[in-house]
């Protein structure tokens, strides 16, 4: 048994957008063979319908992803552009947070030297005016470094022995 054009036109239509998680991929399957032109121009519609409520929905998900645009009225193009701006924007914020993480990694270190100098220097009686925290490991953990990176200063200062 073969397809019409018609038929085919259909059946590669509900194929464009078959996503597997929006549902659309279970309407290319309904064969059209036995169908009226009119249900054929139907059940076309009723596919375009769900693809055209798929993409508005998605436009709207990115629409409140996006901060500057949450509750906010705004075209697809807008969308698009305030998309775009906020990934950018992220993008930058992330390379300066990675940068101020090594260099505070770097200050850890040089500070964590200084304190093995002096106690070497001044022996037990130094360690005796640290706490804990001061004295502990060179290599801080991460999840610590990362708690306290928003407390923190970007630039400290450090001691040069």
């Amino acid at each position: 048994m073969s397809m019409s054009d018609d038929d085919r036109d259909i059946d590669i239509e509900s194929d464009e957008d078959g996503d597997s998680d929006n549902g659309l991929g279970s309407s290319r399957h309904t064969s059209t063979a036995n169908f009226t032109q009119a249900e054929k121009r139907a059940h076309h519609n009723a596919l375009e319908r769900r693809r055209r409520d798929h993409i508005k929905e998605s436009f709207t998900n990115l629409r409140e992803a996006v901060p500057t645009l949450k509750g906010e009225k705004a075209s697809r193009a807008q969308i698009l552009k305030k998309t775009t701006e906020c990934i950018q924007t992220m993008r930058r914020k992330i390379s300066e947070n990675q940068k101020d993480i090594e260099e505070i990694r770097k200050q850890n270190n040089i500070l964590a030297k200084q304190i093995r100098a002096l106690e070497s220097q001044n022996g037990d009686q130094f360690t005796e005016f640290l706490s804990e925290e001061e004295v502990g490991s060179e290599e801080a953990e991460d999840d610590d470094l990362d708690q306290d990176f928003s407390r923190r200063n970007k630039k400290m200062k450090t001691f040069h022995a």
